[in-house]
């Protein structure tokens, strides 16, 4: 997953789909400052192509990522040449620091395959975070939320390319597999590909336990700008 191919689309795509990573990162930024007016760090984990960090930037005094797929964080390496950006997965990470906030959004905590890695995720967030820290997490939908057999096709164009995508969700017990195919058109010719990914879905009670036995208790939102919503905690 989150390969090559798919890391040269992935914002194109995605803003096809009437994604805003700036509005949503200045809107993140309103729903830490509420909590922590004073805070001035940021760690994104799963930060992708740095999309949302960029906004992150330039509203935090210090901001780091974290990502684990190679093409992504080389995007973002290419994006955010002054923001420090560590390869390593969020289930157990150590950056030796501590920040005001931490932040794991567009559903990348669903890619964790059991509940022992939600709660590690958790944990390792929580210790990365000074008391009194704010972390906000977009989760992947609740089980009883999920459509199974959701279809959903988009098409998106730039100077360069016109991209079609094709999604089929199903669900299998806890998980869901998302098979999405690419037709990308480029001026050398018409290539495919296809992204199956596997995400969980957790139960929102599961989420907060998750959060509250790392030391981190949350509330759950609902904002205007994600169908699945927020968990925005703070460290004990």
């Amino acid at each position: 997953m989150y390969g090559q191919d798919l890391a040269e689309v992935y914002e194109l795509v995605y803003r096809s789909r009437g994604k805003d990573w700036a509005a949503e990162a200045a809107e993140i930024t309103r729903l830490i400052r509420e909590r922590l007016p004073g805070a001035d760090s940021l760690l994104d984990v799963a930060c992708g192509t740095g999309a949302h960090l960029e906004t992150f930037a330039g509203r935090f005094g210090h901001t780091e990522g974290l990502e684990l797929a190679p093409a992504m964080l080389e995007r973002a390496t290419r994006r955010l040449p002054g923001v420090p950006l560590h390869r390593g997965d969020m289930r157990a990470f150590d950056l030796g620091r501590r920040f005001d906030a931490v932040v794991c959004l567009f559903t990348a905590i669903g890619y964790l395959p059991n509940l022992a890695g939600l709660r590690a995720a958790a944990a390792a967030m929580a210790r990365h975070l000074r008391p009194g820290g704010v972390l906000v997490v977009e989760p992947w939908w609740f089980p009883e939320r999920f459509l199974d057999g959701y279809v959903a096709g988009d098409l998106a164009s730039d100077e360069r390319r016109t991209v079609a995508r094709i999604s089929h969700s199903t669900r299998h017990g806890r998980t869901t597999r998302m098979e999405v195919r690419f037709v990308v058109g480029e001026a050398d010719g018409i290539r495919e590909f296809t992204e199956i990914d596997l995400l969980t879905l957790f139960t929102q009670e599961e989420y907060l336990a998750a959060f509250a036995d790392a030391g981190c208790p949350a509330e759950y939102l609902r904002p205007d700008w994600t169908a699945r919503g927020l968990f925005v905690a703070r460290r004990d």
